[in-house]
């Protein structure tokens, strides 16, 4: 049942890969030299800023929708299995009582059939610890290209070249000015985004 848990970790680390490098090319290039205005300008453009990605998973509805939604599909899947194996421990157990009354052919065929009950309960458990394990990877991927999309468009508007993620324990940046950090801007707008597209 452990494959069958829904690993928020797992989307955590889908989420924190959005370290998204959104390339922004100046389309107009001077060979004379520039005023202070257009340094600052420059200065702008050359940017690097990071969303945290702790925030962003807490409060992006989307995430929150999906997370329930994933949840509910493994309770399901965590219920119908459990019922399966009662159901399955209440034949086992009543063989049990029985075996000693039954003739030997009858008690060998009812083993036999057993074991392929069990067996075919074991393949039922693996197939639908894969299939949740498949549409968790979808929707990661789903959230993902949410999240990376968004940014890419985001960055270009505002002339950021490379847009990171910091994750507390988990980051390759040890410190950042909180000037730099656009966490609640793109939380806004990727919520904005999913009720737009909700609707």
């Amino acid at each position: 049942m452990k494959r069958m848990t829904l690993k928020l970790s797992s989307m955590a680390t889908a989420v924190a890969i959005v370290s998204v490098m959104a390339s922004c090319q100046n389309k107009e290039q001077t060979t004379t030299a520039s005023k202070p205005a257009d340094a600052a300008a420059v200065s702008a453009k050359d940017q690097i800023v990071y969303v945290n990605s702790d925030s962003l998973l807490t409060k992006y509805e989307y995430f929150k929708d999906l997370k329930v939604k994933l949840d509910g599909k493994a309770k399901v899947a965590q219920d119908d299995m459990a019922a399966k194996q009662q159901a399955f421990q209440r034949e086992v157990a009543q063989y049990q009582q029985q075996q000693n009354t039954l003739p030997a052919d009858q008690r060998a065929a009812t083993e036999q059939r057993l074991a392929r009950k069990q067996q075919e309960l074991q393949s039922y458990q693996q197939n639908a610890g894969s299939a949740l394990q498949g549409e968790q990877a979808t929707e990661q991927e789903k959230l993902y290209n949410k999240v990376a999309d968004y940014l890419k468009v985001y960055a270009k508007s505002k002339g950021f070249k490379m847009v990171l993620t910091y994750s507390k324990g988990n980051s390759a940046i040890l410190f950042a000015d909180e000037s730099l950090d656009i966490t609640s801007e793109v939380i806004k707008g990727l919520n904005d985004a999913y009720k737009s597209d909700k609707k």
